[in-house]
């Protein structure tokens, strides 16, 4: 058991560990500006991800099903949780609406792809496909309302969806796949190789956001959301997993992948979407930062006992 912990340490943080240094890097020593870079990932490489996910991606009419209802039941709970505790704790709208982004949304896809493919192999991968194109879908639509609505009217939040290019790519997909359609194979070659300069991307933007983190102040409402995000992502979202598997009977190699991909850190693009949506950034950051650090020896275990 303590070898397979060691050989899944070694296997994922070793390639994702190379971007995120160069990210840091290159913000400490470089100046790489970070703006620039996100602006960068949610208006081209990010649509690009999700169509080329959705239409090469398996799926079969249960795994479907299974998995758009957990996902949408455990989004609803997270988000119902977080806020609730957000006005516990009277935070102002803008901290609330980033422990809702911490709460809700995990890094299912740079970080979540590899470690599904060593787990559990490629049957596990097809598996965690369905869950990973639902979080990307959600992430750029609930998780715009959720960014936006800190500091835009419900009405402009909504505008604000659909202001982003990844909606479109979302209904694209959809339409060509209800109609059984595929892109022209050249065509089809070009998305994909735009699709695969996502991670290397998004990974020095996180690396670059952490090199930051040590010289952002912290005020009160940033400690009090920072641990209450992190309770809620380290806590509270594996019982809710739970909960929501338990309900839906979801059983065999889908609960083990959906439970593992529920506890991975927080998404990357939750930290874009803050810094794009002023959504509290800074607690954004420290948050990936920190469940990230803790999931290299969390996840291991976990899917070892889940296996």
């Amino acid at each position: 058991m303590l070898a397979e912990i060691f050989a899944t340490l070694f296997d994922v943080i070793v390639p994702l560990s190379i971007p995120v240094i160069a990210g840091a890097l290159l913000s400490r020593f470089g100046k790489l500006e970070i703006k620039p870079l996100l602006n960068f990932a949610l208006y081209y490489i990010t649509p690009f991800l999700i169509f080329d996910t959705l239409m090469e991606a398996r799926l079969s009419p249960e795994d479907i099903y299974l998995t758009l209802a957990y996902s949408l039941l455990n989004l609803i709970l997270l988000a119902v949780v977080a806020n609730l505790l957000g006005k516990l704790l009277k935070l102002p709208a803008n901290d609330i609406a980033g422990l809702t982004l911490i709460s809700s949304f995990t890094n299912a896809v740079n970080y979540g792809i590899p470690l599904m493919l060593l787990a559990f192999g490629q049957l596990g991968l097809e598996k965690a496909s369905i869950y990973i194109v639902m979080q990307m879908v959600m992430m750029h639509t609930l998780g715009i309302f959720f960014a936006a609505r800190s500091h835009f009217t419900i009405k402009n939040a909504i505008k604000s969806v659909f202001s982003l290019p990844a909606i479109y790519a979302v209904l694209l997909a959809m339409v060509l796949r209800a109609l059984d359609l595929n892109l022209p194979e050249g065509l089809s070659t070009g998305v994909s190789m735009i699709a695969e300069a996502y991670p290397p991307i998004v990974l020095a933007v996180l690396g670059a956001q952490m090199a930051n983190v040590k010289t952002e102040s912290i005020t009160r409402n940033t400690r009090i959301t920072f641990w209450s995000g992190m309770g809620m992502r380290l806590l509270i979202a594996p019982l809710i997993a739970l909960l929501c598997l338990h309900l839906l009977e979801i059983e065999g190699i889908m609960f083990s992948t959906l439970l593992v991909l529920s506890c991975m850190p927080v998404a990357i693009n939750a930290g874009i979407l803050a810094e794009k949506f002023d959504a509290s950034p800074k607690v954004l950051t420290k948050t990936i930062l920190w469940t990230t650090l803790l999931s290299f020896f969390v996840l291991p275990v976990l899917i070892v006992l889940v296996r």
